[in-house]
């Protein structure tokens, strides 16, 4: 009978278990690393959201009427408070800007003598393309609603 050493039998088994669990451990890593580039893309979005939406809040009608300036526009939140903080891609950013009645921070309903809060509502959706290519495009999509306050 011939015996033979341990080391002689298990010969490549190594070299078997690495391409096997090689490959999905380095799918493991980069799908987690591009996993953290989107969250921190859609937290860039959010606070992109929350910041048109306070520049959008504070500079409506009683703004104008106190100040002389005019009142913030679609374009004017867009341009002085959602462009100087982007660190995105810009061609792939669109935005909307909302009133839902009236840019002043009250109104008096027709019927009844009852103030009304009037709200702005911004919404950033952004077109992010993974950096890995594991799947097509995501839109990532946020939105942040602000009382009008001045």
């Amino acid at each position: 009978m011939i015996r033979r050493s341990l080391d002689q039998r298990r010969r490549g088994v190594s070299a078997t278990e690495s391409a096997v669990v090689l490959p999905i451990l380095i799918f493991l890593i980069l799908a987690t690393i591009v996993g953290g580039y989107g969250i921190f893309r859609y937290q860039q979005l959010a606070m992109l959201a929350r910041e048109g939406a306070r520049y959008a809040s504070v500079h409506g009608g009683m703004y104008q009427s106190e100040t002389g300036n005019a009142a913030a526009t679609p374009q004017d939140v867009y341009t002085n408070a959602i462009v100087p903080y982007a660190t995105l891609d810009l061609t792939q950013l669109t935005y909307s800007v909302v009133w839902n009645t009236d840019n002043m921070p009250y109104s008096i309903a027709t019927d009844y003598e009852t103030p009304t809060n009037n709200t702005v509502t911004v919404t950033i959706n952004y077109t992010w393309m993974p950096e890995v290519f594991l799947v097509g495009p995501i839109v990532l999509s946020s939105t942040s609603t602000v009382p009008m306050s001045y």
